[in-house]
């Protein structure tokens, strides 16, 4: 299984230093790339999520600049919250820049105050996450007529392009039947979060029955889990996602300290 990293973005303060130290240590350690999340404002006094939280691009933009060859991911953007041709740039800029080690994780979001505090409908986020990623791609891709309900593009394009020709891979996230969905509609992969393992294999199910009814094999399509958790708890559930075939593991481990990021990622690499 690929491991990935979440990096160091929220809970507690970070400076970049350190953070720099976090993505250096993680890529030579074997970690197969690194994560971010995505809020933008939250409750004060908030804890799930915490209310100290960098902005997503930011952080990962910051850590490109300090790796060389690690995958860079974002588990996961809410679209709704973005312009679509505005993520378009954004993303193929930091693929071009990177060499093409983007993963772009995105989701219809669930945090309805968050929504209204950017002055973003929450209704209809579904449908907004499907046209943001066909914008993306378009114009990824280089097409110079690109419509979607917002608006319209005619003889408009983006340069530089992604690394990658037709742009980063899409992961969707999102663990109701209608994330599933619209993982197999549109993404490369599905990306889910365990909260309770036992239920994990029923979601797996329901994504193979959904591969099927679209003809699209389980190979070539990513299923990956994101878990928080410690070493032991990963020694528990690594058995089981290897059974289940899942392919990719990301790791939000609650001690995010750059002093021991190297040990901590050998550790889960020996596991995984």
């Amino acid at each position: 299984m690929r491991l990935g990293i979440h990096l160091p973005q929220f809970r507690a303060p970070v400076t970049g230093e350190d953070l720099a130290s976090f993505a250096r240590d993680a890529e030579a350690a074997g970690a197969d790339d690194l994560w971010v999340s995505d809020h933008v404002i939250l409750p004060a006094g908030s804890t799930r999520p915490p209310e100290s939280f960098h902005d997503s691009l930011t952080v990962l933009t910051w850590a490109a600049a300090a790796t060389n060859h690690i995958g860079l991911g974002t588990s996961v953007l809410v679209a709704p919250y973005r312009h679509p041709v505005l993520l378009a740039k954004s993303a193929a800029s930091l693929d071009a820049l990177s060499g093409g080690r983007v993963i772009l994780g995105v989701g219809s979001g669930w945090m309805e105050p968050e929504f209204a505090a950017l002055g973003v409908p929450y209704r209809g986020r579904g449908r907004r996450t499907d046209e943001t990623v066909a914008v993306c791609r378009a114009l990824w891709r280089g097409d110079e007529s690109v419509a979607w309900s917002g608006g319209r593009l005619d003889g408009l394009t983006i340069l530089p392009r992604p690394a990658r020709p037709g742009g980063p891979p899409v992961w969707v996230g999102g663990d109701s039947d209608a994330g599933i969905a619209r993982a197999v509609r549109i993404g490369d992969a599905w990306h889910t979060t365990v909260s309770d393992p036992k239920a994990l294999p029923v979601r797996i199910a329901t994504l193979d029955a959904a591969l099927a009814a679209a003809g699209r094999p389980r190979e070539g399509f990513t299923l990956s889990v994101r878990v928080r958790g410690d070493l032991d708890r990963l020694r528990l559930l690594a058995p089981r996602f290897r059974d289940l075939g899942v392919d990719h593991v990301l790791v939000d481990h609650p001690d995010e300290d750059p002093a021991t990021t190297a040990v901590r990622v050998a550790a889960l690499r020996a596991i995984l």
